[in-house]
C-alpha cells in the first residue's frame, strides 16, 4: 500500500481531492476500497420533511394556547395535595356516620367482643383507612413497595380475626350476604371519589390498591362495630373478602381511566 492509498483511506468520509481521485482511478486496491465503502454507507434520505403548517394546524395551536392560558388564569397556583386527602377523609367520616346510623337503627354497637378489643381493632382500621388515603394521594417520586401495603392490610385482617367474639348470631349464608351487600353499598361513594382524585396523578398500581383498601375500609369499620356475628368464617367471607375484592376493583378501574396529569 502506497502513501497515496493511505491518504485515500483517510479521506473516505468526504470527497477526494483531485490528485487522490486520479490515483484512485488507476489503483485497483483503492477502487475496491471505495466501492466497498460506498456500498456500506447508509442511503441519503435527505432532510426531514417539515410539518405542515397550514391553516388547520395553526388554528389548533391557537386553540390549545388559548385553553392553556384560560386554565392558568383560573388556577395560577397548584392545589395543595393535602386538600384532596382532607376531602377524602371528610367523605369517609360522613359516609361512616350515615351508614352506622342507618344500619344501627336497632342498635349500633352490637359486637359482643370485649369493649377494649372492639375499640383497639376499630382504631387499627381507622389508622389503616387514613394511612391508605395518604399513601394513595400524597405526591412523591418514590414508588411505595407492594409489601408495605400488603403488610398493613394483613395486620388489619389478623386483628379482626384475633379480636372476634366467636358468636354465630345468624346462618352463614344470610349473614354473609347481608354484611357483604352493606359493605359494598357503603364503599361506592368513597371509592368513586378516590378514583377521581387518583386520576390527578400518574397511574401506579400500589397507590390505587392503597386507596381502594382505604375506601372499602369505611364499610368494614361500620360492620366491625355493628355486626353481632363474630364467627371466623363470617368475618372472612362477609367482612374481609369484600374489602380485598373492592380494592382489586379499584385497581382495575383506575388502570383504565385516563390520567389528567402524569405527576408522580
Amino acid at each position: 500500500m502506497t502513501p497515496e492509498c493511505e491518504r485515500v483511506m483517510d479521506c473516505l468520509d468526504g470527497p477526494l481531492p483531485p490528485d487522490l481521485a486520479a490515483h484512485a482511478a488507476g489503483c485497483e486496491d483503492c477502487r475496491a476500497l471505495l466501492e466497498g465503502f460506498h456500498a456500506l454507507a447508509p442511503p441519503d434520505t435527505g432532510p426531514a420533511p417539515k410539518p405542515f403548517a397550514g391553516p388547520f394546524n395553526e388554528a389548533k395551536l391557537e386553540e390549545t394556547r388559548r385553553k392553556s392560558l384560560t386554565e392558568l388564569a383560573a388556577a395560577p397556583l397548584p392545589t395543595p395535595w393535602w386538600r384532596d386527602v382532607l376531602v377524602l377523609l371528610v367523605t369517609y367520616l360522613v359516609v361512616g356516620a350515615v351508614g352506622l346510623a342507618v344500619v344501627g337503627r336497632h342498635g349500633m354497637l352490637l359486637n359482643s367482643a370485649p369493649s377494649y378489643v372492639v375499640a383497639g381493632v376499630a382504631l387499627l382500621i381507622v389508622a389503616g383507612v387514613g394511612g391508605g388515603a395518604l399513601l394513595g394521594l400524597a405526591p412523591g417520586r418514590r414508588r411505595w413497595p407492594l409489601g408495605v401495603v400488603a403488610l398493613g392490610a394483613g395486620g388489619v385482617a389478623l386483628a379482626q380475626l384475633a379480636g372476634r367474639s366467636g358468636v354465630e348470631a345468624r346462618p352463614l349464608l344470610t349473614g354473609t350476604l347481608g354484611c357483604l351487600g352493606t359493605e359494598v353499598v357503603l364503599s361506592v361513594v368513597p371509592l368513586a371519589l378516590a378514583l377521581v382524585l387518583l386520576c390527578r396523578s400518574a397511574y401506579q398500581p400500589v397507590r390505587a390498591l392503597a386507596a381502594g383498601l382505604s375506601s372499602a375500609g369505611v364499610g368494614m369499620l361500620v360492620l366491625h362495630v355493628h355486626c353481632p356475628d363474630g364467627a371466623a368464617d363470617h368475618l372472612m367471607l362477609g367482612h374481609l373478602l369484600p374489602w380485598v375484592a373492592l380494592a382489586g376493583v379499584a385497581v382495575f378501574i383506575r388502570s383504565r381511566l385516563p390520567s389528567r396529569t402524569f405527576a408522580p
